[in-house]
């Protein structure tokens, strides 16, 4: 998408921004991020428990909500903007298990933008596909205030 002007933001509610290139996720990431957070669940860490129960490791679903700003990194280019931040999230939802292995991308939606405290306030539906799957892994409606 080209770049919009903060104050062209409401006319773009409804877009689709745009898609991410596929990421994987392998266990060396899972790993990582049961260390960031201390969730070492066997079903992320333990490779070969999970093979015999569950058919092999998946990752947590806040690993997964947590890809979306490297994601989403430069799919709605904001001219003027002289910083974001994170405002929050809205009926976040895991929908599909990520298996160890499996690439995923973003697809996002503008669905909200409001002035905000001397900013804009945006709001994005974005949904995590799992490649070679239906149903995606997550969808999840996320907030963030820019100011120019």
């Amino acid at each position: 998408m080209n770049p919009v002007e903060i104050k062209d933001l409401p006319g773009l509610v409804g877009t689709e921004v745009g898609v991410s290139d596929w990421l994987l996720v392998d266990q060396d990431r899972v790993n990582k991020f049961a260390d960031a957070t201390g969730d070492h669940q066997w079903i992320h860490v333990d490779v070969e428990r999970a093979k015999r129960e569950i058919g092999g490791p998946i990752a947590h679903g806040y690993l997964t909500l947590s890809l979306i700003p490297h994601l989403s990194d430069g799919m709605l280019p904001v001219k003027g903007v002289t910083r974001g931040i994170n405002y929050g999230s809205d009926k976040v939802r895991f929908t599909n298990m990520v298996r160890v292995g499996k690439r995923v991308r973003l697809r996002q939606k503008l669905i909200g933008a409001e002035p905000k405290a001397g900013g804009m306030q945006i709001k994005n539906e974005c949904t995590i596909e799992i490649e070679g799957e239906d149903k995606p892994a997550c969808i999840a409606e996320t907030m963030s205030v820019l100011y120019g």
